[in-house]
């Protein structure tokens, strides 16, 4: 169950059709998911693979900012990123153990698609969140072919949450945790955008949960914490990648990435020193911008472009904290049980179950 099929709608926007990522025109999600048992240990982990612009950023790039909320992780690509504002590879998001192979698995698979031999770099996007608590992170099980697999995967259309891909060994508040997608369209006369969000949430404390504004979480603390015996409450990361639209300029990109901390505080987290919370915003708006080819001769000196005019980027940012928030409980909703090989059980989140602590809170439906 997702939040909106409870009946718990977050925020005054409007979804988007699939309420997902995905939902941005040529965005496209894939997963590769990892559950077994390697040499008598829990394997749970895997890649989740998202590409803009139907896979062809690297012709077609597309702007980007990033927002460090917590700088406790880990990702590659981002100093390009900054320094240019142009993303032109896929993003991807694994554990944190397996993000050098990821990058390097990612390089590999551009290389073979790309004949031109004047294509000489490759920089992805790889960001990370730690599973070592479900899964055995320390053997590395990610492989080159797994990278393979997501990215054959990828496609527009409905998006698999919960226990899948990069988020299959992840927390959130306790709760089983991982992907999450949702997502906000503006009305035409606020330009008609869309932005997507997808979510690896794999952090916060169970006492700290809000939904909707209510602090659920104090309702919820008979159940007990994967957290008893091994670990710390709050430890773990979460990794934000916002999609749009909209005609945003790459310092615009940056502004919007800030606000993915305002829907991670709506729901309680966003202060643990050991959470590592990395944001980045793409914007598919201007569709000319120059192929990310060194050597090109043939390339114009300048290229035109568009920019929404900052007196009117608020609904953008409003849609993306609404989103960033309802893609955390999606995440939370989608989550089952799941138990380690020595009893450590990480509970899922029961839709019923969240709605009797909204209810103990004084929340209705019919408000």
């Amino acid at each position: 169950m997702r939040a909106r099929q409870l009946g718990i709608t977050l925020g005054l926007g409007m979804p988007g059709e699939l309420n997902a990522i995905t939902d941005v025109p040529g965005v496209r999600v894939g997963h590769a998911t990892l559950k077994a048992q390697v040499d008598g240990k829990q394997v749970r982990t895997g890649v989740t693979l998202i590409q803009p612009r139907a896979g062809e950023a690297r012709h077609q790039p597309c702007f980007a900012g990033y927002h460090v909320l917590n700088g406790n992780g880990d990702a590659t690509g981002l100093e390009w990123i900054s320094e240019a504002g142009l993303l032109t590879t896929p993003m991807a998001i694994t554990n944190t153990h397996s993000i050098g192979v990821v990058r390097d698995s990612l390089i590999a698979l551009e290389r073979e698609r790309l004949a031109d031999p004047a294509v000489y770099w490759c920089m992805p996007v790889v960001m990370e969140t730690y599973d070592g608590l479900l899964n055995d992170i320390w053997g590395q099980h990610v492989r080159p072919e797994h990278v393979r697999q997501a990215l054959d995967q990828a496609e527009s259309g409905p998006v698999q949450e919960g226990a899948v891909g990069g988020g299959t060994g992840m927390i959130c508040h306790e709760f089983k945790g991982g992907i999450g997608t949702a997502s906000r369209r503006l009305p035409t006369e606020q330009g008609g955008w869309t932005v997507g969000v997808l979510v690896q949430a794999n952090h916060g404390k169970r006492q700290e949960l809000r939904v909707d504004g209510y602090p659920v979480g104090r309702h919820l603390t008979d159940i007990a914490s994967p957290f008893a015996e091994r670990g710390t409450p709050g430890m773990g990361s979460i990794v934000v990648i916002i999609a749009t639209d909209a005609p945003l300029l790459p310092h615009q990109c940056q502004r919007l990435a800030q606000r993915a901390s305002i829907g991670i505080a709506r729901t309680g987290g966003g202060t643990e020193d050991s959470s590592g919370d990395l944001f980045l915003a793409f914007a598919t708006g201007n569709r000319d911008l120059p192929p990310a080819d060194y050597g090109r001769k043939d390339l114009p000196l300048s290229t035109g472009l568009q920019m929404v005019n900052n007196d009117h980027i608020s609904p953008l940012f409003s849609a993306a904290a609404e989103a960033v928030e309802e893609a955390i409980i999606n995440a939370i909703l989608a989550g089952e049980d799941m138990t380690t090989q020595d009893g450590v059980k990480v509970p899922g989140l029961a839709g019923e179950t969240l709605l009797a602590a909204l209810q103990q809170c004084g929340w209705s439906m019919s408000r």
